[in-house]
């Protein structure tokens, strides 16, 4: 074999293995991400989303678009801190093509301890958040005290939304 051809290969599989995985690149987006939320970096967190991105809030009608969340969430960024979240525990997919993920994650919050979850896409090479979603993780134990504590409005949420 060519020498200039095996010191090629051997260039090429060094700067292979010294970069990332696509799920340790997300692993870091998603870090920072609630990183910036937490340090009110209203720009930083809304770049790492798509320009069609999602995000579903704790609220059942907190279904955002992206330009509706941008506006909803300005005056928290505004106010010097947005909302702090920290990632305990984070299970990553990646597809076969490579070109989309999806993840979960349980979160440290000022809620207690919720739930994220949302996909990803790649976009020129960058991954952005397509859909997140957050929840509040609820004891199975509690589950019948929500249950009462939320009844009403939950019944009046439904039949508007029975109306449509």
């Amino acid at each position: 074999m060519n020498s200039k051809l095996i010191l090629g290969l051997v260039l090429l599989s060094c700067i292979f293995a010294h970069g990332q995985s696509d799920k340790e690149q997300i692993d870091q987006l998603l870090d920072a991400w609630h990183l910036a939320a937490a340090k009110a970096d209203y720009e930083g967190y809304f770049s790492k989303m798509t320009a069609d991105g999602v995000f579903l809030g704790t609220d059942a009608t907190e279904n955002w678009q992206n330009q509706e969340f941008r506006a909803f969430s300005k005056p928290y960024f505004d106010r010097g801190r947005a909302w702090s979240f920290t990632a305990v525990e984070r299970n990553i997919y990646v597809s076969e093509t490579g070109t989309f993920a999806w993840f979960d994650e349980l979160l440290d919050t000022q809620m207690k301890l919720c739930r994220g979850s949302g996909v990803l896409k790649k976009e020129n090479g960058q991954w952005k958040i397509a859909h997140y979603v957050l929840s509040i993780a609820v004891p199975n134990d509690n589950v019948g005290e929500l249950i009462e504590l939320k009844k009403e409005k939950d019944s009046l949420l439904l039949l508007q939304l029975q109306k449509k």
